[in-house]
């Protein structure tokens, strides 16, 4: 009987094995399969799903915004002022003629409330800027645009 006990608890064990192997195939597999983690937006070839790049500055620093973002006012006019600045050329990536503080300025707002300030045009958003930087003593003169088409290659 002892021995017939011993034989059960090996199977026991071998049948836990086995399907300890099997959820650790299914991990591995499940980890392969996933997307990898995002890289920084410097060092991406290609934008996460649902985000797209824009260059912003005559330094052409390149952001990841979502793609819904086009949609709203602000975008709307950045948009208006590229074509004012380059045209409608297709060729590169979307060159957007402000500066990198003032984009920043525009992304954080967004990403704090999208619904308060997603309706906020691009004249509202640069007059709060404005405001925020007639606060600092050393920025009296606030440049939010820049010309680009000087830096940009023909």
């Amino acid at each position: 009987m002892a021995g017939a006990m011993k034989k059960v608890d090996k199977i026991r064990q071998i049948v836990r094995l086995k399907q300890l192997m099997m959820r650790w195939k299914h991990i591995s597999l499940r980890r392969r399969s996933l997307p990898p983690e995002p890289e920084p937006c410097s060092a991406a070839r290609r934008p996460p799903s649902g985000f797209l790049f824009v260059y912003v500055g005559p330094e052409r620093k390149r952001f990841a915004i979502p793609a819904r973002f086009l949609n709203l006012p602000v975008f709307s006019g950045l948009l208006d002022e590229t074509e004012e600045e380059f045209g409608l050329r297709g060729n590169g990536g979307l060159v957007l003629p402000c500066q990198v503080g003032f984009f920043r300025h525009i992304i954080k707002h967004l990403h704090k409330d999208e619904h308060k300030y997603g309706k906020l045009s691009l004249e509202e958003f640069v007059k709060m800027f404005s405001e925020m930087a007639s606060d600092y003593p050393c920025k009296e003169n606030v440049v939010v645009f820049v010309p680009l088409l000087q830096k940009a290659e023909v």
